[in-house]
């Protein structure tokens, strides 16, 4: 069995769930602190990792469509779309990624 490392997919699997939990400690941490405790600190720091991360998962869910031969219609923009549903990747990475073999 291969690293997770060592394939797109599993590369994938690990930036989703990087950019899945950026996403939760975004909304339910660091907006609450801003907005209702006006604690700004963390959302200039967060924000600017889950940017980040977030362009690498769709890179990354690209380049991987495109090596499994995914159709847009059929999973491409389920992939994608999860990274803006909090808790999508990781919905995504059960349904889909650890599905596939490499």
């Amino acid at each position: 069995m291969k690293n997770l490392f060592q394939t797109n997919t599993g590369r994938l699997r690990i930036i989703g769930f990087l950019e899945g939990s950026s996403l939760l400690i975004l909304l339910f941490i660091a907006m609450p602190l801003k907005y209702i405790f006006h604690i700004p600190f963390l959302t200039k720091p967060v924000g600017t990792i889950h940017g980040a991360l977030l362009l690498l998962f769709i890179f990354n869910t690209i380049s991987v469509g495109v090596e499994q031969n995914w159709k847009f219609k059929d999973t491409t923009w389920k992939v994608l779309l999860a990274c803006i549903i909090p808790f999508g990747t990781f919905y995504i990475d059960s349904k889909i990624l650890s599905k596939i073999n490499n």
